[in-house]
Formats: C-alpha cells, sequence, structure tokens
C-alpha cells in the first residue's frame, strides 16, 4: 500500500480558499495569497524545501472537479484541459472526482487526468496504477476532507499562511475526530509549514 499524502495553504482563520471562486479568481477573492510562499523566485530555505516536498515525484494524484477547473454541470462542448498549459506538473495519472463523465484527457509530460464518479473508486484506482509510489489528493479542500473522512491519509503538509480570509472553504468542517502528530516544522517570514502524520483507528 502506498503513502497517501496531501498538501494545502490555509489561512489563520482555517480557510484554503477565498470565497466566489471562478475562472478569474479560482482560488476564490483572496485566496492566491495563500499560495505566495511558493510563487515567489527568491525563496527563503524553508518555502523552498516545502515546495520540494510538494513538487516530489508521485505514482498517481487524486483532484476535486473545482480545483481542476472551473466548468460546473455536464462538459458539454468544453474542452477545458485544466489550469497548467499543455504541461501540467503532475507527470503522472491524475483522478479527477466529478459526477459528470469525460473520455481522459492525456497531456504533454506523462499527465492523464481520468473522471471518476466517487472518492472511493478514485482512491482505488490511484492506489493501483502507483505501486509502491506515493499516492497524493492535490487539492481542493473537499477532496482532501474526504480523504481525512475515509482516513485514508497518512501524512498531510499544511502550510499555514499569515493572513484572515474571513470567509471561503474551510478545511476541517464535517471532519469529526483527528489526530495527528507534528514530524517536521519549517517557517519563514510569509509561511509555517506543519509536517502531521494521521493516526489512524
Amino acid at each position: 500500500m502506498p503513502l497517501i499524502t496531501a498538501h494545502l495553504s490555509i489561512s489563520l482563520d482555517g480557510f484554503v480558499a477565498g470565497p466566489r471562486q471562478s475562472e478569474q479568481n479560482p482560488i476564490g477573492v483572496g485566496g492566491m495569497a495563500l499560495h505566495s510562499w511558493h510563487l515567489d523566485e527568491h525563496k527563503s530555505d524553508a518555502d523552498q524545501r516545502a515546495t520540494d516536498r510538494v513538487l516530489a515525484p508521485r505514482g498517481a494524484y487524486v483532484m476535486g472537479r473545482n480545483m481542476f477547473g472551473p466548468v460546473r454541470g455536464d462538459w458539454g462542448a468544453s474542452d477545458w484541459r485544466g489550469w497548467w498549459g499543455d504541461e501540467p506538473p503532475y507527470h503522472a495519472p491524475v483522478f479527477v472526482l466529478t459526477h459528470h463523465p469525460r473520455e481522459p484527457v492525456s497531456m504533454t509530460g506523462g499527465t492523464t487526468f481520468y473522471f471518476v464518479g466517487d472518492f472511493d473508486s478514485a482512491i482505488k484506482e490511484a492506489v493501483a496504477v502507483a505501486g509502491d509510489r506515493t499516492v497524493t489528493i492535490a487539492g481542493g479542500a473537499s477532496a482532501v476532507r474526504q480523504g481525512l473522512q475515509h482516513g485514508v491519509i497518512d501524512e498531510i503538509m499544511l502550510s499555514y499562511i499569515p493572513v484572515v480570509l474571513g470567509d471561503g472553504e474551510r478545511l476541517f468542517d464535517g471532519v469529526r475526530r483527528l489526530h495527528a502528530e507534528p514530524v517536521e516544522v519549517g517557517a519563514s517570514p510569509v509561511a509555517t509549514h506543519v509536517v502531521y502524520r494521521i493516526e489512524h483507528g
């Protein structure tokens, strides 16, 4: 069974996306503030280590439909292929959660998006293709929340950003119980990265 991980940037008041997500504001109004730490070309050592952890090769990914793109409902004539251009950063199979079927989308660099109807099926398919390589639930909040609710996440890194969004999408709503042991901490002036090991059972 591969290691199953997740990572999210999170505001001080617990939001991982701002309100009113749209194509113009894919992470919600104010949400980009949560990600400036890894977009900065002149990162601190702590932020670079966290970036390297996030971008390390994986065997497969699971992703929520909101993270894949802004299209809602039936795909219709949409040819949306993700936010990342012709070569997404994943370089592995990505299983996108959606209730609306769609043919797989193959991209440059080894990323193929598969569209799966429920979380359990997505995790099973990701684990099957990953072999002994790590599976990561890439986001957004709903997908990672389902991983926590289903008890499948072994390790999660939360990057705490010193901003208050006031509204948006929370990670832990509906997560009834969780015991997480901090195993690694790195801090910079713009983010504090904490890796937690999730204790099951």
